[in-house]
């Protein structure tokens, strides 16, 4: 465990999991930067786990994402100070303007954000689109049928647990370790390393049915976890085709993105979930003043009163 930003009187951490070189180097290099600016900026603690939890000979050894329900146990042991806990996968990068994600957090439950419901567009259009941009632009091998339109039911029921409600993206969430804690830990304890998933061993449809099933949940506004899969078949279909290879085209877009997003995961394994690794991000004096004075703006009270018949002024002989 390291601790990259102190935690502050609050008690409050962003904290992810890193282990091994490939993960680290490339959240240091790409992500970091976006996240230290974020919790500096609201007194956030920053602590990274780059070491395994548990013996690899372990019977309860599983894929590593399986870890972050340790977490908050490690914390309770090590760092009793810690108080509450948003848990960030590394490929997320954040806007650091935005508002803290502790603000109004209820202690008694665990934060999430749904991957089906709430979302800014339809569902079954934005799948769609992925489907047929994949498939045209990425490979004919790609279905255009296939476990990415599975219904709630069938995903829990594939994994031989019972359907609930709703579907969240585990790579975030928020908790409290004293009340937390041990609940997650006796979920990591409860399968053992035989446990199968859709995501080849992964944890996301069982953590889903534990969290679920326990039922203290808040759900949060998408913004919290945008989904970059998402953004870029509705908003940017584009870079499927001439944009893939376009560095500036696709930083522009992923920035555009922040500015109406907090926190924005490139989950998955196609080709647009790297394409955070181009970095650079909200780093150039532009970007900076223009995100900064976009969240100033957006505090200041507007009455909507008329100003007057207001035209741009000509820039050239060839304006009209």
């Amino acid at each position: 465990m390291k601790v990259i930003i102190e935690p502050g009187t609050t008690g409050n951490v962003i904290a992810t999991i890193a282990i091994g070189g490939d993960y680290y180097n490339s959240w240091e290099k790409y992500a970091l930067s976006t996240w230290k600016r974020y919790c500096e900026r609201h007194g956030l603690g920053l602590i990274l786990f780059d070491k395994d939890m548990l013996s690899p000979t372990s019977n309860l050894w599983k894929k590593r994402q399986w870890q972050k329900l340790l977490i908050g146990d490690e914390l309770l042991k090590n760092m009793p100070a810690v108080r509450n806990v948003c848990y960030l996968d590394t490929d997320i990068l954040i806007n650091y303007t935005a508002s803290n994600v502790f603000d109004g957090y209820d202690e008694d439950k665990i934060s999430l954000v749904s991957q089906k419901n709430g979302l800014p567009y339809p569902i079954e259009g934005v799948l769609r689109r992925i489907a047929f941009f994949r498939h045209h632009f990425y490979s004919k091998d790609y279905p255009l049928d296939s476990s990415l339109f599975m219904s709630l039911e069938n995903i829990y029921h594939y994994h031989d647990l019972r359907a609930q409600a709703d579907y969240a993206c585990t790579g975030f969430y928020v908790f409290n370790t004293r009340a937390h804690a041990l609940l997650m830990k006796s979920w990591f304890d409860k399968y053992d390393s035989t446990v199968t998933s859709i995501t080849d061993g992964g944890e996301e449809a069982h953590v889903n049915y534990e969290l679920q099933n326990w039922g203290k949940i808040t759900w949060m506004d998408y913004k919290w976890q945008a989904l970059w899969i998402y953004e870029m078949a509705w908003k940017y279909p584009f870079l499927y085709h001439y944009g893939g290879n376009n560095k500036s085209l696709i930083r522009e877009c992923i920035e555009a993105s922040l500015f109406t997003n907090n926190f924005l995961h490139f989950a998955g394994s196609w080709h647009e979930s790297g394409m955070w690794k181009i970095g650079g991000f909200l780093e150039s004096d532009m970007q900076k003043n223009l995100l900064e004075g976009y969240c100033t703006y957006l505090d200041v009270p507007v009455a909507g009163e008329p100003k007057g018949v207001v035209k741009p002024k000509s820039q050239g002989k060839n304006s009209r």
